[in-house]
């Protein structure tokens, strides 16, 4: 499975694989979209998030201007509307050596973030 995954532009460990193909416009820098977004942490297996869990809703933000974490800002720009991607993110470009650890993230964690575009504006 690893071995399919596309090294992310820009990023230094971050990979990718397409889920589900999408069609039309791209997610450029400074697009306004909507994602659906579920975390997992890879050296445990347990979700930390997900926009699809009761009472979650999907999760708008500007793309490739460093609102989210290094690996997933980089890792959607390129993306389809309709596109679901799953995406490998090292420590360096998600939340570091210190983690994230009220969202059980432990310190150095690599993170599989599978994201879903449903909006771009």
């Amino acid at each position: 499975f690893a071995a399919q995954m596309i090294p992310v532009p820009g990023c230094n460990g971050t990979k990718y694989e397409i889920v589900k193909q999408g069609q039309g416009a791209e997610v450029q820098k400074k697009s306004k979209v909507t994602v659906h977004a579920t975390g997992v942490v890879k050296e445990t297996g347990k979700k930390f998030w997900s926009t699809k869990d009761p009472g979650q809703q999907p999760f708008t933000y500007t793309a490739g201007i460093g609102e989210v974490i290094k690996g997933w800002d980089m890792g959607l720009l390129g993306m389809k509307l309709d596109e679901e991607r799953k995406i490998e993110i090292p420590a360096d470009e998600g939340y570091g050596s210190a983690g994230f650890p009220a969202w059980g993230i432990p310190p150095g964690g690599t993170l599989f973030f599978t994201l879903e575009v449903l909006k771009i504006q």
